[in-house]
């Protein structure tokens, strides 16, 4: 088996269509404090506006309710499409893992043969020379 690539969310990036990169900027703005502090303003505004004699949406402000409404569904629809977009994303993810994982354990099983033999030339060797058994390495 091949090495996992080394970049996999770059690789994965690439793959975005116009439409996840934008669901993505939106979820990533609407998600922010600033779209919440821009929003709040707004509503403020809004209400004081239409609460003088120049107002065009009077209490209760149906015409804001609709709006609101309108963006709750948008809303909901791109949290939809940003979730859709994790879950890509953590599959991708875990595809990289279990790529990295299988060629670690190829790479393991392949420096436990070279050890084991290893271990039968040292046997040899320790056989051809009349040593009951391998030398220990001095660790200290």
């Amino acid at each position: 088996m091949s090495r996992p690539q080394a970049n996999w969310h770059t690789r994965h990036k690439e793959q975005l269509t116009a439409g996840e990169r934008a669901a993505d900027w939106m979820r990533n703005g609407m998600g922010s404090w600033v779209f919440i502090g821009i929003f709040v303003s707004f509503m403020i505004v809004w209400a004081i506006i239409n609460s003088t004699p120049i107002h065009w949406d009077p209490y209760p402000f149906i015409l804001l309710n609709l709006f609101l409404s309108m963006l709750a569904g948008l809303q909901g629809a791109i949290l939809l499409i940003a979730a859709k977009r994790q879950d890509a994303i953590a599959a991708a993810l875990a595809e990289h893992d279990y790529e990295t994982n299988v060629a670690a354990k190829e790479e393991i099983e392949r420096l436990m043969e070279i050890n084991h033999e290893q271990l039968k030339l040292i046997e040899r060797l320790c056989a051809a020379q009349g040593l009951a058994s391998p030398p220990v390495a001095d660790r200290g």
